[in-house]
């Protein structure tokens, strides 16, 4: 199915815009960071997957009041602690999260929310469910995220210098770290907290906006091919216009997806949903104005250099 078909766009014409906007989102997520840094010590809300706690899911026999419920345990002399609807208000059921200072007092923490609703909230408790990390382990998973996203960008880098060329790799990379730079900016931004969920919609984030950056490097190197006299620019323009279909149909109906699971997906999936909106616009927007951009940028200043061009002699695919 096409559904565009003729498209002119100059879309390198517009790279300065792209530019602009770039880093206006950049450098408001950058600040955004460095202003949670200087008070909590890190760069974005950390769940209690990270920074360890107890989660206490309570299921109530009528309606719950989120206000009442924030009375109940300030009542009850429990600091920070961070109430949430579940799912459809039908099923009655809140989300208390409550940060542990040390692991000693982990099961302490579990005891002072239930205690507390009993004692200071006139609504009885049909069911309960609870999480507890704690701090040493939330520091570890903290790592081990970090590090399995450095991990899958070296991974793509090395992908596509064998079945490219290394500038279509370094390319991709730059412009899918600048979509993982904006998306967690935007949860700073937003003071919204990150937690394991949120990391594994960023790993899929990261895969998405490769694959559809593969995609329009996979057809400026048969353009290449085709066309060695062309102006570069030229080239990747027609590229992403023969693309733009491909790019908006797919990235179109994930992005619908994604935005009715953000709104109707209920508390605990929301962070997971917020990252996959941010991340799919981002991620589509880069491997036009980002990464293919890149490619005729490195061409040009090659060229100054009196250097010859490397792109169309790309290897082919041994796929």
């Amino acid at each position: 199915m096409e559904l565009f078909r003729s498209v002119n766009v100059d879309w390198l014409g517009k790279k300065w815009y792209f530019l602009g906007f770039s880093l206006i989102f950049s450098v408001a997520g950058v600040i955004s960071m460095g202003v949670h840094w200087a008070h909590i010590g890190s760069p974005v809300p950390l769940g209690v997957d990270f920074k360890g706690g107890t989660q206490v899911q309570v299921q109530f026999q009528n309606a719950p009041d989120a206000n009442a419920i924030r009375q109940a345990t300030d009542a009850a002399g429990i600091k920070d602690a961070t109430i949430a609807t579940i799912d459809a208000p039908e099923k009655r059921e809140m989300l208390i999260s409550l940060p542990t200072p040390s692991d000693t007092s982990l099961d302490t923490g579990r005891r002072e929310i239930v205690d507390a609703l009993q004692a200071h909230y006139n609504n009885p408790i049909v069911s309960t469910s609870v999480q507890v990390v704690g701090p040493t382990v939330g520091h570890q998973l903290e790592k081990q995220a970090f590090l399995a996203t450095i991990y899958s960008l070296i991974g793509m880098l090395i992908y596509l210098w064998f079945r490219f060329e290394l500038i279509y790799g370094v390319a991709a990379v730059v412009a899918v770290f600048h979509d993982t730079l904006i998306t967690v900016g935007f949860f700073a931004m937003f003071n919204k907290e990150v937690s394991l969920t949120v990391i594994a919609a960023i790993l899929t984030l990261v895969g998405y906006s490769m694959n559809d950056t593969i995609v329009v490097f996979d057809r400026i190197r048969e353009n290449l091919r085709l066309s060695r006299r062309e102006a570069l620019t030229d080239v990747v323009n027609r590229s992403i216009n023969q693309t733009l279909s491909r790019t908006v149909l797919t990235s179109g109906l994930t992005f619908l997806t994604v935005l009715a699971l953000f709104v109707f997906g209920g508390e605990v999936l929301n962070g997971f949903s917020f990252a996959l909106v941010v991340g799919i616009l981002i991620g589509t927007y880069s491997s036009i104005a980002v990464a293919a951009p890149m490619l005729v940028a490195y061409q040009d200043w090659r060229a100054s250099k009196g250097k010859t061009a490397v792109l169309p002699a790309g290897k082919r695919s041994k796929g």
